[in-house]
Formats: structure tokens, sequence, C-alpha cells
């Protein structure tokens, strides 16, 4: 992978890294002692002199990580080019290895997959999603790749689209839920709405109703507008929209029906991501092909 210009005008290398290429200082630093930067096809230094024409190349590579392995297994592949993949990841997967299990993860199937394709990336999550959540995922195949989406995420450019399967009706039709979230006391995953946590902020807008067993359940387009963990699951929760499925963050209700309709994830789907790419400037938009419809409560990974 390699990052190419050809220079309109006349100054050291490190300026052409910094303002044409934009690199960031530290990847300049990391990559100088990895002899990345040639001109004209020739290694050189960050202070050398280039001239107008000159062709200037940074080879991007990445070493895999060392503390996981690859390992096969099925990867569903939406979109890829040299700067990213998209993935269609499915429900009970986790995203990367962590302490507890470093092994059948999506990350360890991607390492793998670089390998056996000949690709020097390592792995550098732009979306996550929880095990049990669904859809599209984005992974850029280098650190400054990532940072640019990173960038884009922080001025809020890349745009989420998600559907849940809930219990209930929301009081609107379409809204925006501006909850809080902090962690549980003692607890290193579940978190919950509090007033001293952090601002979170979600839209939503009520695409479906249908009687279920008895009750009503809904069909939601939601956009997380923050990127809190579990965002989505606990503002459907505080609407008084359980999604179903959802393990943690269940009423009895919601519980029971999830249940009696034999859901064991929650029933969540990032169903698209929209942006303008990092390094050409398209417009791109991915689906996912499990994105829920009108058949819902929909059968888990459907």
């Amino acid at each position: 992978m390699r990052l190419q210009c050809t220079a309109q005008r006349e100054g050291k290398l490190l300026s052409f890294l910094r303002r044409e290429l934009a690199l960031s200082s530290s990847l300049v630093k990391r990559l100088k002692f990895r002899g990345a930067y040639t001109v004209n096809g020739e290694r050189v230094f960050t202070d050398y002199p280039v001239r107008v024409g000159d062709r200037i190349e940074v080879c991007m590579d990445e070493d895999a990580p060392e503390n996981y392995a690859p390992e096969a297994g099925e990867l569903r592949i939406l979109l890829e080019d040299e700067w990213l993949i998209a993935l269609d990841k499915p429900p009970g997967v986790l995203m990367h290895p962590s302490s507890a299990r470093n092994t059948g993860t999506l990350a360890n199937f991607l390492l793998d997959y670089y390998q056996k394709t000949g690709q020097a990336s390592a792995v550098h999550p732009i979306s996550r999603l929880d095990r049990d959540t669904f859809g599209v995922v984005l992974l850029a195949k280098s650190s400054h790749v990532h940072a640019r989406f990173h960038a884009m995420q922080r001025a809020g450019t890349i745009e989420k689209t998600y559907h849940a399967a809930v219990l209930g009706v929301p009081p609107e039709a379409s809204g925006e839920i501006d909850a809080p979230i902090a962690r549980v006391p003692g607890s290193s995953l579940l978190r919950c709405v509090d007033p001293s946590g952090k601002p979170a902020r979600s839209a939503y807008r009520v695409l479906e109703t249908r009687p279920v067993r008895g009750t009503v359940c809904s069909l939601l387009e939601l956009h997380p507008l923050t990127g809190r963990t579990h965002q989505l699951r606990l503002h459907c929760a505080y609407l008084g929209c359980p999604i179903l499925g959802d393990p943690q963050y269940a009423t009895a209700v919601s519980r029971a029906l999830s249940d009696a309709l034999g859901l064991t994830g929650q029933q969540l789907c990032a169903v698209s991501l929209r942006f303008a790419h990092p390094m050409t400037g398209k417009i791109v938009e991915i689906l996912s092909n499990q994105a829920l419809g009108l058949d819902f409560p929909p059968r888990q990974g459907v």
C-alpha cells in the first residue's frame, strides 16, 4: 500500500509528508525508521530537497500484531479497496481479541485473509459492534487511513443507520433521545443512563408497528449521534422500548417475548454506512445483506 504524489513546488520532503500527504507527526517518525520514503524510486530521509516534478512515494505496509494470531474463518466482504475493508458481521462474533479471549474473532479472521491475499495490513476498526449486534463494520488497512476516519467521526461526517426490532411503540413517531450514559459501578461491561454520565444522543424513527403474540412491537430506524458503549440498546430501553433479544437491558416482558420467539441476541442491525472516502473523496454507501425488514421480529441474523 503506497501513498503517492508529484511535487508541484520545492521544499523539504518533510513538508510534503505533512502537507500534501497529510501524515501525522507521529506517523512520520514511525515510518522514518522503516525506510518508507522514496523520491523518484530512491530511498531518502525527511530532509531531502524535493524539486518540482519529483515523484514522492510512502510505503504504508504494516506488520501484523504480535498479541494474537491469524485464524481461518468466514468473512462476508461487502466492499474492499487498498485503503479499507467493510464486512457484514454475523451475530455471535467478537470484533477484536480481549484479555479473556484472543481467538475466533473478526480480527483473527481478517489477519488470516490479509496473509492469504498478500496484504501487509493491520486491523484498524472504524466502527465497532457488540458481539450479538450484526451488520456493516468498517476497518482501515493502515494507521494513516484510520486517523483520517477518526477525524471524520469527530466531525460527525460518517452516517450510521441501524434497524432494531423493539417491544412497544415510542411516544412519538420520530425524535431524538438525549440521555447521558455512565458505567455501572462495579461492572466493566454494563452501562446505564445517568445524569452524571457522558453526553449521548440518538435519533430514531418508527418504520412499522405490528401486533406480536398479544402485544405490539415496532421496527425502528436509529442513528447514533454520539458513540457511547451500548448506546442504542440503552436508549431504546430508556425510551420504554427495549430491543428484542437483548440479554442485558431487557424488561421481564421483553425477555419473555424474546424467549417465546427464540431470540438469543439483540435484534439490532447496522444496516448501512455512508461517508466520503478519506482518500478519494467519493461518496460511499455500504449496505448490509442482513438488514431487518418488514418480517420483524426478525429471525436471528437475517
